[in-house]
């Protein structure tokens, strides 16, 4: 399997945890659609189940095809590890299953994935592990000696909020605190948590890596010695596993990352750029503006600005609702990365969980719309972002 990482980053997302296949010579990695491997002994299955060799025994540990995806993403992350889920929320909750126990507490950077903030809150308070929500600029004074973790997204979701890696990645080092960055909305095309000193990397790996939203799937990359922890605790005991199938898709995905990348960036920026000051628009959520008040963060941790952007409509929820109606280029559906636009509301989809009050202190308003910006071509999709802008707009002038 190739994975030299003196190679740049498209050579390594083609090339990275991929090559000849030993036994059939196949330049594709193939699918190897087994449930059970044959270990051939009885001492050599004994072994395996041990640790003491080195194979595959049941795919729900372990599949040649997944493991060729793990390298991959390893290779981009620059982690010494991936381990592969079934979801984004199942390596999430592995990771936090795999490290947390009763009494600990986790530290959060929001706003968060609301899936992530409801697996804190309805499944892990209960069972002991507290949870609180900080600031940037409370976290040094609000870490204890119970604090086990902190974790943020890069960007935030769904309001593109930019948190200072290289601060919490201090902050957790100098308190022995394991520091957790969901990397999902930039992918290691263009932000790469652990150059900036975090210690392990989770993606929702429906999103841009298989970039074609014909998959679920998710990924934790980190340091080799927690991963085999993750591997035994997260994924054997708790399940969750990826499918041969949906790796080989990956795998498929990957190789395209930085091509797709390019053109989701050039297509949000013209966006949020051309949006600015249109009468139905109170606000562009975009760290690729200079009016973002992250504009000059993100400009250091990331590559280019991404292909995510929120607006913030005026007329609120009518107004949120009527736009998306409108829009005729995005498919109003959850999830984002894919090829193609697609459009949400926040607050009644992803993140309708969260009470009022909650929804408030994280910026998540009744007016917001979230745009995953596609590889459609960019003319287009402006046109039919500003048309239904213009019908909005219209509306409230007519009320």
């Amino acid at each position: 399997m190739s994975s030299d990482r003196r190679h740049r980053f498209a050579t390594r997302a083609v090339h990275g945890g991929q090559g000849t296949d030993p036994g059939t010579g196949a330049h594709a990695t193939p699918i190897y659609q087994t449930s059970t491997f044959s270990y051939g002994s009885h001492a050599r299955g004994a072994a395996l189940f041990a640790g003491e060799a080195e194979g595959y025994v049941y795919s729900r540990i372990g599949n040649p095809t997944t493991r060729a995806f793990e390298e991959k993403i390893a290779s981009l992350e620059g982690t010494e590890d991936a381990v592969a889920f079934g979801s984004g929320m199942g390596a999430i909750s592995a990771l936090m299953f795999t490290v947390l126990r009763p009494g600990d507490e986790v530290l959060t950077l929001g706003p968060l994935y609301g899936g992530t903030a409801g697996l804190l809150r309805d499944v892990l308070v209960p069972y002991g592990v507290r949870h609180r929500d900080v600031d940037d600029a409370e976290l040094a004074d609000a870490i204890t000696p119970a604090t086990r973790m902190i974790y943020l997204e890069t960007p935030t979701n769904p309001t593109l909020s930019i948190h200072d890696l290289g601060h919490v990645a201090a902050m957790g080092r100098s308190h022995g605190v394991l520091t957790v960055a969901d990397n999902t909305f930039s992918t290691p095309y263009l932000t790469r948590p652990l150059e900036h000193g975090i210690d392990v990397v989770v993606h929702s790996a429906t999103k841009y890596l298989g970039g074609h939203g014909d998959l679920i799937a998710g990924v934790v990359a980190g340091p080799a010695e927690l991963l085999q922890e993750v591997r035994a605790h997260g994924l054997r005991h708790v399940g969750s596993a990826l499918g041969p199938f949906e790796s080989f898709l990956l795998l498929r995905g990957c190789k395209t990352l930085a091509l797709r990348m390019e053109r989701h960036c050039d297509n949000a920026e013209r966006v949020a750029r051309s949006v600015q000051g249109h009468p139905a628009v109170a606000k562009v959520h975009f760290p690729g503006l200079p009016e973002h008040p992250g504009h000059e963060l993100a400009k250091r941790q990331m590559d280019r600005f991404g292909g995510m952007l929120a607006l913030e409509l005026g007329g609120g929820a009518p107004a949120a609702a009527r736009f998306l109606d409108e829009l005729t280029l995005f498919t109003q559906a959850v999830s984002l990365g894919d090829v193609e636009s697609l459009a949400t509301h926040p607050a009644s989809t992803t993140h309708q969980l969260l009470d009022p009050a909650e929804l408030e202190r994280q910026g998540i308003t009744e007016g917001l719309v979230r745009l995953s910006i596609g590889i459609e071509d960019g003319d287009d999709l402006l046109e039919d972002v500003v048309r239904a802008l213009d019908v909005v707009a219209r509306a409230t002038v007519d009320v």
